[in-house]
């Protein structure tokens, strides 16, 4: 799966490395801003520590989709990995709809 691989790189990817991680940043947008639907079934199979690093781009993804549903499906997200506190990152996600 190609966001798994982009989700590895960016694991790999030291603190400092400003720009290999906005590269991966990039990809993941792209990728996961193509399709609301298959967005939302794959964040609903993601692990904890992935979504984590989803999250950081959470806001630019929905900027892209547009959709109430990824929003809810952020939501659901919420509930399910509560430790790892994506409530502000949910909030800013949802003012980035029209």
């Amino acid at each position: 799966n190609l966001m798994d691989e982009i989700i590895a790189e960016r694991k790999e990817k030291s603190i400092e490395d400003d720009c290999g991680i906005q590269k991966c940043w990039d990809k993941m947008v792209e990728l996961l801003s193509r399709d609301v639907n298959e967005t939302i079934q794959y964040l609903r199979i993601c692990s904890e520590e992935d979504i984590y690093f989803i999250s950081e781009v959470f806001e630019d993804i929905s900027e892209q989709l547009q959709s109430p549903k990824y929003i809810l499906c952020l939501r659901e997200l919420d509930k399910k990995f509560p430790n790892l506190h994506m409530k502000k990152d949910i909030d800013l996600a949802e003012e980035y709809l029209i």
